[in-house]
């Protein structure tokens, strides 16, 4: 489909400073425009051009997600965390929040079953919170995405590093006194590998997922090195004794607060299981795949990550754990198991491989999607019909996820990831409530909107009362119980819309759901106030970004496709709509009902 409904907007200046002038009236319009599920599985194959191709396997699936967690999260976060915010307790905040990634994973194999496309977030949220909603958590995914993968492309280095050498990985980086610090330390074989990644994805993604499933078992072997050697070489002391005596000691040397905090940052380890979801559209059979591969991946990865936490935390006083390359430099500290520094490098640099891989491929689909929105140019939304692939957005994001690899420290990386990803996974599980029981027949929609605002608030209250009494455990008895018992209460009085997924459901929706909201909302509570500082600076960009450009993209994309039917019309929440137009995807029909009710109508000037 090519992008001449954006012409009435931007075909001149004059015409854009007219669009310009009517932005307050066309973004009441499309904001909260909505689409259905059989509208955004008919926009797979509505636009011209090639089309994802179904070639993965449900194990293929479970190595995506393995692979893209393991391979990077314990290696990068772990140090840091254990050294400067939970000593030894670091394997409960890995408990914790392999938890809320659980019932977070959950929501989206619900979605994912039913939306088998690779939008991911951003597809859930259009069916339900409409245009504006999907858009800006569409945007801090692609951040999200970007800062990720360029901060496990810096660690690449450091454990690179270590197989050759004791001295730190900055000793490899080139110093330059221009850029301020923090982004004054230059990774070129960050730049380097994030280039090659970027060249096998825009090959085939089915060759990406054989070299991933490989690679990700050849690494596999070096993780259960760590833990055996770990646990047989370790010192139990270490739990509770740090080597120097100004260090607080204790398994919680810093307190609850400190491993609530840990939390909130090794959080940034699950990252690879939302990617998976964005190969729904590529998968052989979703309703079987996308529920082992999304929730089976993250079980999978909890336990090894609790393991390899507990590993290092006996090898070494939490008080010297190295922050940049944890395990390899805990086997050097160790007396005739230097050696054993290089293998894990080699191995930690294997599975950085494999997370950044999973990583830019599922953050080249959610551009895509958003594409074939028009909320960005369409042009990212193109299929190379040779290679079946993304091409567009996948070096586009490559370009700036090389840019910020190449400049930016880890630290300020970790703490901008963190948040984005609390906010994307908060923003799914509300939205697979309200998808359940409000729908497009706007059933139930004021008891639903107040449940949603009520689980919020009362998740915020636990985070004020915590953030002002640390360790308080009153505040999480009574807020926990809160919204425990309304969330029951919610599922047994407020019955379901008649959306189901035929083949998949997460059982008791709110109940799970509104457990992943109150823990993702605590977990946010916990971020440094700097995350939050440019998490608001970027909002701001995204949302001039869709006043000046997406509102009027979308306004004439509608337009367009109401004279000459190109696509479905998204439905408006003034609006009720129902469609019936036969619709062939592949070898399946879709039946959809196009009844328009008396207010219903297209979105036009």
């Amino acid at each position: 489909m090519a992008e001449a409904g954006s012409a009435s907007s931007f075909s001149s200046l004059r015409a854009y400073a007219r669009a310009l002038r009517r932005t307050p009236e066309r973004f009441w319009e499309r904001a909260g425009v909505v689409s259905s599920v059989d509208a955004e599985l008919t926009d797979v194959t509505s636009g011209h051009g090639a089309t994802f191709k179904r070639r993965l396997e449900w194990y293929e699936v479970v190595g995506m997600g393995v692979g893209g967690m393991v391979g990077a999260g314990i290696f990068v976060t772990t140090g840091s965390v254990a050294r400067t915010s939970a000593g030894p307790a670091v394997i409960l905040s890995y408990l914790l929040a392999g938890f809320t990634a659980l019932l977070s994973a959950l929501c989206y194999t619900d979605f994912a079953v039913e939306l088998p496309v690779a939008g991911g977030a951003f597809s859930y949220l259009k069916i339900t919170f409409g245009e504006f909603a999907a858009y800006f958590t569409g945007a801090n995914l692609i951040l999200e995405y970007v800062l990720s993968n360029a901060a496990v492309a810096r660690t690449f280095l450091s454990y690179l590093v270590s197989v050759f050498t004791t001295r730190g990985a900055d000793s490899w980086r080139i110093r330059t006194a221009v850029l301020p610090e923090g982004f004054n330390h230059l990774d070129f074989a960050a730049l380097a590998l994030v280039v090659v990644i970027t060249i096998i994805l825009c090959y085939s993604t089915k060759h990406g997922a054989v070299f991933n499933l490989v690679v990700t078992m050849v690494h596999l072997v070096f993780i259960l090195f760590i833990i055996t050697v770990g646990f047989a070489l370790g010192d139990i002391k270490n739990l509770t004794e740090p080597e120097l005596k100004s260090s607080p000691g204790g398994f919680t040397p810093h307190g609850i607060p400190g491993i609530f905090t840990g939390a909130a940052i090794v959080y940034f380890s699950y990252i690879g299981y939302d990617a998976v979801s964005t190969m729904a559209e590529e998968v052989k059979n979703p309703g079987k795949a996308m529920p082992v591969g999304v929730a089976g991946s993250v079980i999978i990865v909890t336990a090894v990550y609790t393991l390899m936490a507990t590993s290092i935390c006996l090898l070494q006083p939490y008080d010297q754990i190295d922050t940049q390359a944890p395990f390899a430099m805990a086997f050097k500290s160790i007396r005739g198991w230097e050696w054993a520094a290089s293998f894990v490098g080699v191995g930690a640099s294997l599975g950085i491989l494999t997370s950044l891989l999973v990583s830019m491929l599922g953050q080249a689909r959610y551009l895509c999607v958003i594409g074939r929105s028009h909320v960005v140019p369409y042009w990212f939304a193109t299929i190379h019909h040779w290679t079946g692939t993304p091409l567009n957005a996948t070096i586009f994001l490559g370009f700036w996820t090389g840019l910020f690899s190449l400049f930016t420290d880890l630290e300020v990386l970790l703490d901008m990831v963190s948040i984005g990803t609390l906010f994307v996974f908060y923003m799914v599980a509300n939205a697979l409530i309200f998808h359940r029981h409000v729908g497009q027949g706007h059933k139930s929609l004021l008891v639903t909107s107040c449940f949603l605002c009520v689980l919020t608030v009362s998740a915020l209250g636990f985070v004020l009362v915590w953030s002002l009494n640390p360790g308080c455990w009153w505040g999480l008895l009574l807020f926990g119980s809160l919204s425990l018992i309304i969330s029951i209460v919610f599922y047994w009085s407020v019955a379901p819309t008649a959306h189901e997924p035929q083949v998949w459901q997460l059982p008791m929706i709110p109940i799970v759901a509104s457990m992943s909201i109150f823990l993702n909302v605590f977990l946010l509570g916990s971020v440094k106030a700097a995350a939050y500082k440019r998490f608001g600076l970027w909002s701001a960009v995204a949302v001039a970004y869709y006043i000046l450009y997406g509102v009027h993209a979308t306004h004439d994309a509608a337009k367009e496709a109401g004279n000459k039917g190109d696509f479905l019309i998204l439905q408006s929440f003034e609006s009720d709509m129902e469609m019936d137009v036969n619709v062939e995807m592949g070898d399946s029909n879709f039946e959809l009902t196009k009844v328009m009710s008396q207010e219903g109508h297209y979105l036009s000037d």
